[in-house]
């Protein structure tokens, strides 16, 4: 089992004095978030229901979904919020910010191929006899063998982690012990794992209070193409789409559920207030709900809000009457998981699009002058050496600005996980082995985990290596801050391409 490899990491980590000589327990905080520091200095994109990847875009990914986590406790408690990613904070610093801080509680993104890095931040809090909370898609499927692989970790929150998490802090802070009430929630008792009955999800979403944007070190978050700061407003959590290998049914289920237009408004407003003007709409699938999209433009039109945005879609959850108010009110790029060009290996994934379908959304988001970024996926059930160089073909066919192709990944909990592990797909030794950026898990029969990461590099580099994305690329350097992110940017994929 792969999680034995990763108990051979914590006797490491357990011998260290600095761990299990505790301090006194004197808190100088209430509650400390963590988006824990990148395991290789490089930029990682983590959140609650993320997957976790390196960013070869250098995209810096805002915590938001974490302000609001904090948003639960606050103003009772004394609480910080530290995005290490952001802050590009590493070991050394986050240890002696740690000590000085002094948490009573301390909660954490983790993701797979994270894990080790990401749990070494409870190795650090329990010095303090800091409680230990974590969050996100890895933890919530495979609770068993993270409590079991990391004893320094006290609670593990599966699903929506809101109401379960304020519950939980205000029962620690009134001196309980049995936490066996509070639905969603991983403990410990008398050396037992307790997995608590799941938490119903939260039908009105405007119940959430709003993020804490304010915790956020916004100066910091940048992204290509973007001049100036830029943040997430979530607008929704689920899909109603069956894509089998999609982490975010594991956290929200095939529900959908929106925040109001006029929610929304409010949170960019704040934004507004804090000096953001470029702002992502973040949600499994943003134009899931045609008249929230529609209202929302409208208002952004009619309250004259001058924002440039970003959000995603899927080709069959768009039409021309929505683009052409999108583009109105400020929305500039869609990012679309367009995955494949074989409607076989489309088949596979129960994607649900084809490619008619993929060609008439492009076509009309460029009527409207909003550019198209494109996500695709090489190695996925079905997938042969002709089906990749398929997709290369059809994605170089494609009125794009961006293209990115990743490695297929079998996220635990999906069922891509579960098929791949009854086929024996599964190649691995460690959790950190499911990172759809450099590596691959699966090993098909007639596609071996090498050709699929010589596939990927090779799609990328057939794409972007070609005249007109150069000069869309070059053309995005609207300053001299961009134009060193792009040079970045671009030695990061150099580097990626021709890694063998």
């Amino acid at each position: 089992m792969p999680h034995l490899a990763q108990r051979r990491s914590i006797s490491l980590l357990l011998e260290h004095k600095s761990i299990k000589d505790v301090i006194p327990r004197t808190y100088n905080l209430d509650c400390l978030f963590v988006n824990p520091p990148s395991p290789d200095g490089e930029v990682y994109i983590r959140d609650i229901h993320r997957v976790g990847r390196r960013s070869r875009e250098k995209m810096i990914w805002p915590q938001v979904e974490m302000a609001g986590l904090a948003a639960m406790i606050y103003p009772q408690k004394k609480i910080e919020l530290i995005d290490c990613i952001a802050e590009y904070m590493g070991w050394h610093k986050f240890e002696a910010l740690l000590e000085e801080k002094k948490p009573k509680y301390l909660v954490t993104n983790v993701t797979a191929p994270t894990i080790t890095n990401d749990m070494k931040v409870t190795f650090l809090a329990r010095r303090y006899g800091t409680k230990t909370i974590a969050i996100g898609s890895h933890v919530t499927p495979m609770w068993k063998e993270t409590m079991e692989d990391y004893p320094t970790l006290d609670f593990i929150i599966r699903f929506e982690p809101e109401v379960t998490f304020k519950e939980l802090i205000d029962n620690l802070e009134a001196g309980v012990e049995d936490f066996s009430h509070i639905s969603g929630l991983v403990w410990r008792k008398n050396g037992m794992l307790i997995n608590n009955p799941d938490r119903p999800n939260i039908e009105n979403m405007d119940d959430l209070p709003m993020p804490l944007y304010h915790l956020l070190p916004m100066h910091k978050y940048k992204i290509p193409m973007i001049k100036g700061n830029y943040c997430f407003v979530t607008t929704s959590r689920g899909c109603s789409a069956g894509c089998r290998f999609c982490i975010k049914h594991v956290m929200w289920d095939f529900s959908v559920r929106s925040h109001s237009p006029e929610r929304t408004i409010e949170e960019i407003i704040e934004l507004k207030r804090l000096g953001v003007n470029s702002i992502h709409f973040y949600a499994d699938l943003f134009t899931v709900k045609r008249d929230y999209v529609i209202e929302l433009s409208k208002q952004l039109i009619e309250r004259n809000i001058k924002i440039r945005w970003t959000c995603n879609s899927r080709v069959d959850f768009i039409d021309e009457e929505m683009l052409e108010l999108m583009a109105k009110s400020g929305c500039w790029m869609i990012s679309w998981g367009l995955e494949s060009g074989s409607e076989e290996v489309l088949k596979h994934m129960k994607k649900g699009i084809n490619e008619e379908k993929t060609r008439k959304a492009l076509a009309a988001s460029k009527k409207f002058g909003i550019k198209n970024w494109g996500y695709f996926i090489i190695g996925m059930p079905g997938e042969t050496v002709d089906t990749i160089k398929q997709t290369i073909r059809f994605a170089k066919s494609l009125p794009l600005d961006i293209a990115l192709f990743h490695i297929a990944v079998p996220y635990p909990g999906t069922p891509f996980y579960y098929d791949a592990l009854e086929n024996g797909w599964i190649k691995m030794t460690k959790y950190e082995d499911f990172d759809m950026d450099q590596s691959t898990v699966l090993n098909y029969p007639h596609l071996s985990n090498e050709q699929i990461q010589y596939w990927a590099k090779r799609a990328f580099r057939e794409w972007a290596f070609r005249p007109a994305p150069a000069l869309t690329f070059l053309k995005s350097a609207n300053s001299l801050a961009t134009l060193k992110d792009l040079l970045t940017i671009g030695v990061s994929h150099f580097k990626w391409v021709g890694n063998k």
